[in-house]
């Protein structure tokens, strides 16, 4: 998916994504950058974000209210929920949060491109997470977004501080037991560089090494 990190309507995307626990390839598209929204231009002839490429089905999609009816009814058998529709009402909910952030991550900052994408463990609602990801769009590094969203009550507030006392165990058979059993933890973010063989938790660390690793 071809967006930015500020983008009303590529929030809603992102949060229908996060909510389907889907992985996706994201091209950051900041505001004054030139090197993914370029290539979107001439392979595509458009510059408008979100722009949705699903290979599964080689389905192309333009606009936010299509690919999240797409991607619910595609996916998950169902209907968008109403508070991801593309709507004035959510429009304006999904502005605000990023005018909470001061709109970090929406313009351009110079950068070296890497050669492979990066991979970035995370979920949409995560706070920890977002940092990270306005500094990926910021720089106009692409990354495999893996999401970790959380899937029952036992996973409620932060890793190592979850309000169902007790150990903690999630699901059988899923991204979440996979990582659980990778890092002895469920921890978002959690980055991946395989262009520097890096893997890294913490989003003040992540931000940090983009930073000094990317950005001129």
């Amino acid at each position: 998916m071809y967006g930015n990190e500020v983008d009303p309507m590529c929030r809603l995307v992102r949060e229908a994504i996060s909510e389907l626990n889907l992985d996706v390839l994201i091209i950051p598209c900041p505001k004054g950058g030139d090197r993914h929204i370029q290539q979107l231009q001439e392979m595509y002839s458009t510059n408008k974000i979100p722009f949705l490429i699903d290979k599964n089905t080689q389905t192309i999609l333009n606009s936010a209210s299509e690919i999240i009816d797409y991607l619910y009814k595609h996916y998950a058998n169902s209907s968008a929920p109403i508070r991801l529709r593309a709507n004035i009402f959510n429009y304006a909910s999904s502005t605000s949060a990023s005018l909470l952030r001061w709109n970090a991550g929406k313009t351009k900052q110079s950068a070296l491109e890497p050669t492979d994408p990066l991979v970035l463990y995370s979920f949409e609602s995560s706070p920890y997470s977002r940092p990270v990801r306005e500094t990926l769009c910021e720089l106009e590094l692409p990354y495999l977004l893996i999401n970790l969203g959380k899937q029952q009550f036992g996973e409620l507030g932060p890793a190592i501080h979850r309000l169902s006392p007790g150990e903690y165990t999630p699901l059988p058979k899923t991204k979440r037991s996979a990582f659980f059993a990778e890092h002895g933890t469920v921890q978002v973010p959690l980055l991946k560089d395989p262009n520097t063989d890096v893997d890294m938790f913490e989003s003040k660390a992540i931000v940090k090494y983009l930073i000094t690793t990317y950005a001129l």
